[in-house]
């Protein structure tokens, strides 16, 4: 069985406005936002336990925010940039444009 990820057509504000309204999940998304390839979730330094950083990727992931696959032990992760600009245009840079880096 495959990690959920959602359509872009059943992406939600709400849910989209609620995964990044946390400022670990923030530093995560700024992270994927500058990065050129998908990042495995150890490369994040976020000051939370590892069941604390599971959820918060679950969370980004299943908003739609971010996507994620397995490849051998890592699960990597890239920023699903062009679904939200697609869904809601202008959005991810307004979010990331507002919160200091």
């Amino acid at each position: 069985m495959g990690l959920y990820h959602p359509a872009t057509e059943d992406l939600e504000i709400a849910t989209v406005l609620h995964a990044l309204s946390d400022p670990q999940r923030l530093h995560i998304v700024r992270e994927l936002a500058s990065a050129e390839e998908a990042q495995p979730c150890g490369r994040f330094k976020v000051n939370v336990s590892k069941s604390t950083c599971t959820h918060h990727f679950r969370v980004l992931r299943e908003a739609g925010v971010i996507e994620q696959h397995q490849l051998g032990t890592a699960k990597m992760n890239t920023l699903r940039r062009a679904d939200i600009d697609a869904r809601f245009p202008g959005l991810l840079d307004a979010v990331l444009d507002a919160v200091p880096a």
